[in-house]
């Protein structure tokens, strides 16, 4: 072969090499909205909605889920009169259970973002007093997430789909019991860690919506003891 021909093969060589690396370079962003585009109407895993990480806003959910008093406590509503408790900001908290099923029918003003919490779990100092590191709070809140058997959550008849991808660890933070608790504990404040599966839903237009979700941990060996289930249906009127 002479030098020109030497020249064509490493020109085909060098052009292809940088074809695969501008291919590879679209692959990347396109991997990176694949659950954006599964999703579009939730704020995608990784991302900072309204300034803050999923694992900031799911520490924010339970600073408002554990300081209401179980007398008004929305995780305690059977029918959705507690909703609209100490709700501010950009973002509407929903509530699940203590375990079982809900139907609640709630008004939501428009603009709002909404969380949902549809498996999760915390352990706070108040409540285990033994676990006083960061670490062992961690382990706790993770205790039974390892056998999880349902994940899901339904926005207007349409099931979100890769929601195991929305599992999601909070750093510690401080929550503050009131007297009358949900769990009975000592009133005042303590250390907390999270973690569960959670949507931030972007806002919903005006009108009539329904939201489901549900979860299951299920501890099928004989000493399991890690059981519970949970079913929350709203009926939302946002406006």
């Amino acid at each position: 072969m002479n030098s020109s021909g030497k020249m064509s093969m490493l020109s085909i060589v060098v052009l292809g090499t940088i074809v695969a690396s501008i291919m590879t370079l679209e692959l990347i962003p396109h991997a990176l909205a694949a659950n954006t585009i599964a999703n579009p109407s939730i704020h995608p895993p990784g991302t900072k909605p309204y300034g803050l990480t999923y694992g900031e806003w799911s520490a924010k959910w339970w600073q408002w889920a554990l300081s209401i008093p179980k007398t008004d406590n929305p995780m305690d509503d059977d029918t959705g009169k507690d909703c609209n408790r100490s709700q501010n900001g950009p973002v509407w908290f929903l509530a699940g259970t203590g375990g079982g099923q809900a139907q609640r029918s709630c008004v939501v003003p428009s603009g709002k973002a909404i969380l949902i919490p549809i498996l999760n779990a915390e352990c706070s100092t108040a409540e285990f007093p033994n676990f006083r590191t960061d670490a062992e709070l961690r382990l706790c809140s993770k205790s039974g997430f390892d056998v999880v058997t349902n994940v899901d959550a339904i926005i207007d008849g349409v099931h979100l789909r890769g929601l195991d991808k929305y599992n999601t660890e909070s750093h510690p933070f401080t929550v503050t019991f009131p007297e009358n608790n949900v769990y009975g504990v000592a009133a005042g404040p303590s250390k907390a860690v999270s973690y569960g599966y959670w949507i931030l839903l972007k806002p919903l237009s005006t009108g009539k919506h329904q939201i489901e979700f549900s979860g299951a941990n299920v501890d099928y060996t004989e000493s399991g003891t890690e059981n519970f289930a949970l079913r929350v249906k709203y009926q939302l009127t946002v406006g």
